[in-house]
């Protein structure tokens, strides 16, 4: 089913349209989710959000850009939206343990499991992953489709709505980000 085909199917409520959708896009989704959350059980759960959102809001889809580019911005803007969920309640839990509203602030100890990560190089990806998720967001965003999802420098345009420059500039600096944070690592394991 080319594009057209599918979008149509989608905007009548066809079942076979809903699973081709999925059986097109569920891994890239995933990866995705993964670039943000490499919990594979969150990652795993938020795609199932992303898909739910599609499904919700394929009436809105204007057909400016690609059927692909589309599923990537709602996967990233989901993404997006989840992380930041996270931290105002990590904030609420913080001003209530200070305020005395609970007895002791909660932590949620967060656990590393990338299914595309041998056990050997699990303590080096997680490292990677925190100073990933330090970037700025829009560093981030890009980051992750370019370098984790493979998209090229315009599909990154179309997806983050931004400028080519702008792709290449977010590139650059997160790069540079990521040398300068992860330099005192590998300055250590030199020693």
């Amino acid at each position: 089913m080319n594009d057209q085909n599918l979008l149509t199917a989608l905007q009548i409520g066809s079942e076979q349209g809903y699973k081709e959708l999925v059986d097109l896009y569920q891994e890239k989704v995933l990866n995705i989710c993964l670039g943000y959350f490499p919990v594979y059980q969150d990652a795993e759960d938020l795609t199932q959000e992303v898909f739910v959102k599609l499904f919700e809001t394929i009436d809105n889809f204007r057909g400016e850009a690609s059927l692909s580019t589309w599923v990537y911005r709602v996967a990233v803007n989901k993404c997006l939206e989840k992380l930041r969920y996270r931290k105002r309640g990590k904030r609420m839990a913080f001003f209530q343990s200070l305020i005395g509203l609970e007895e002791h602030a909660s932590h949620i100890a967060s656990s590393f499991d990338h299914p595309g990560v041998s056990l050997e190089n699990k303590e080096r990806t997680q490292l990677l992953y925190q100073h990933i998720a330090r970037l700025a967001e829009k560093q981030r965003t890009a980051f992750i489709l370019n370098r984790m999802e493979g998209l090229s420098y315009q599909e990154i345009a179309g997806v983050m709505e931004v400028s080519l420059s702008s792709v290449e500039s977010l590139l650059f600096r997160a790069k540079q980000n990521l040398k300068k944070s992860l330099r005192h690592y590998y300055e250590k394991q030199m020693i």
